[in-house]
């Protein structure tokens, strides 16, 4: 290891590495690059570095888990009881002492960097993220990388803007590219990195975002692949739609998959909100309870333990009855339940598509021995996947891609479509808030969705304009189009008395006028509080 030279003081050897640093930084930026050219660049790079520690983090993960679900349980059965308690009490050190902003999830705290700190996510976050979920999901703990992958991408983009000295307009726009990257490396599907940061994190559709989020998510995909091969996360067998009534099982799985999704949520708000109200002590017993609890229940079904990859896999290729599948699915609810609402670190995603995945082939399974002539349980399984995965986070469009990039089948979209629509439309009637917005509220912190977004229609000028009755001659001044924000009227009323609203087509027809007080009445203002007097 490389030192200063004995004669310089450790200060003047910081002073000058920080003087080198922001020379470095200085023709990072000036590398005569338009902005827009050094966003791209820098999304490329985001995706090849978040490739490249996703990769490494899934290693780790596996070292962890032959270490101690592998070398250590072969050779005696009953360690599966300490594992997993043991992983989750040296992660919550970890996360409570040493890297204390590496709490959470991963989704929330990246959606919180993004509308509070202009995109910031501290470098200790990547490793505080990476060390913590690494033992405690390789230890058994039933949760999944996907989630901190996407915040330790955020870090990596944060990390990066800073290095190429990114104006604060920027730097909030960078997070997401990361986010995108790391979670289309964890889930090895670039679609659906892209589309769960644009529905879910950003809640934005626009231009901008999209190119350097597809470009950073296809990068770390691709980089990825390179370490780690070209395999899919799961090998799905060949799927046909071999009856139109098998659309009615789809249903079926799409109904019961949303409320399950919203007993489950439901059960974590209920959980969290009494664990909330515990004394300290909580910090490490309720995570190790919960991983002992993991542990026994992973000695009569040990797939229920980790993220749960090779039990879907295998069940993909028929190696589980309809039952066993059942219990699989309802066991990974109890302990999924158990270690995230003690705090466990660790995301949600691969027990979402565990229990999906086990409770739609047990109800393919079940309809099968009833009505012989329907699809394989496998190919229920797979649209279970997404039917949880939509009532849970409230993410549709996400979901049914999912399901579509991990089967490269056209085929499986009508069904996914149909199945996935019922669980979030079912989810959300029985359960108001997702999984995510949730959490931010019993946290006190309020994030926006894209559910909020999609549901929120803005003002226009046709709600508040008096439409016209007979012909108005067009007059001198500014006018608008019927389509146009509300605010805009506001602006124009603040020149003139009122403002005529035009025809697209037809530029000297006039549909309408619009005044100040129409304006008040659209966005339901009274005359009280107009003049700034209320009800007594």
């Amino acid at each position: 290891m490389s030192s200063a030279p004995a004669d310089v003081k450790p200060n003047e050897a910081h002073a000058g590495f920080r003087s080198h640093w922001k020379s470095v930084q200085f023709r990072l930026a000036h590398i005569g690059l338009s902005e827009a050219q050094r966003f791209l660049l820098l999304a490329l790079l985001i995706g090849v570095f978040s490739g490249i520690l996703v990769v490494l983090f899934h290693i780790t993960i596996d070292l962890v888990t032959w270490t101690s679900l592998g070398a250590l349980t072969g050779r005696f059965r009953f360690a599966r009881l300490a594992s997993p308690a043991i992983g989750a009490v040296i992660a919550c050190f970890v996360v409570r002492k040493v890297f204390p902003r590496a709490k959470g999830s991963g989704v929330n705290q990246t959606k919180m960097a993004i509308y509070t700190s202009d995109g910031y996510v501290s470098s200790s976050t990547i490793a505080g993220k990476f060390i913590a979920c690494a033992i405690s999901i390789g230890s058994g703990n039933s949760l999944g990388p996907e989630d901190p992958s996407l915040q330790m991408g955020a870090g990596v983009a944060s990390r990066l803007g800073r290095i190429f000295n990114l104006p604060r307009s920027s730097m909030r726009l960078i997070a997401p590219v990361g986010a995108a990257a790391g979670i289309a490396a964890a889930f090895n599907t670039p679609i659906t990195g892209v589309l769960f940061v644009l529905e879910e994190v950003l809640a934005d559709w626009s231009a901008t975002a999209v190119g350097s989020i597809v470009l950073a998510a296809v990068s770390a995909v691709v980089t990825m692949r390179a370490f780690l091969g070209n395999a899919p996360l799961f090998r799905i067998p060949s799927f046909e739609l071999a009856n139109a009534s098998e659309l009615l099982v789809y249903l079926l799985i799409g109904v019961v998959g949303g409320a399950l999704s919203a007993l489950f949520i439901t059960v974590i708000e209920l959980c969290k909100k009494h664990i909330d109200k515990l004394p300290h002590w909580r910090e490490y017993a309720l995570p190790a309870a919960a991983g002992f609890l993991t542990g026994v229940v992973g000695l009569w079904f040990p797939e229920v333990m980790g993220a749960g990859y090779d039990a879907i896999n295998s069940a993909l290729h028929g190696q589980f009855n309809w039952d066993m599948l059942l219990y699989l699915g309802l066991a990974k609810i109890v302990v999924t339940v158990l270690c995230f609402s003690a705090e466990t670190p660790g995301g949600m995603f691969a027990p979402a598509l565990f229990i999906g995945a086990m409770i739609g082939g047990a109800l393919g399974g079940m309809t099968h021995r009833i009505w012989p002539f329907g699809a394989a349980a496998e190919a229920y399984m797979l649209v279970g996947m997404g039917t949880f995965f939509a009532g849970v986070f409230r993410a549709p469009i996400t979901s049914i891609f999912m399901v579509f990039e991990v089967s490269a089948s056209y085929v499986i979209i009508l069904p996914v479509m149909i199945a996935n629509t019922a669980a979030y439309l079912i989810s959300r009637r029985l359960h108001e808030l997702a999984f995510f917005k949730m959490l931010a509220q019993l946290e006190g912190v309020n994030l926006p969705s894209a559910e909020e977004k999609r549901n929120f229609q803005p003002l226009r000028v046709e709600n508040a304009m008096k439409r016209a009755t007979s012909h108005i001659t067009p007059e001198a001044g500014m006018r608008l189009y019927p389509d146009e924000p509300l605010d805009a009227a506001l602006r124009l009323l603040s020149l003139q008395e009122s403002v005529q609203v035009i025809s697209r087509m037809r530029p000297d027809d006039v549909l309408g006028t619009v005044t100040l007080e129409d304006v008040h009445r659209a966005y339901g203002i009274t005359d009280c509080q107009r003049s700034g007097f209320g009800a007594k």
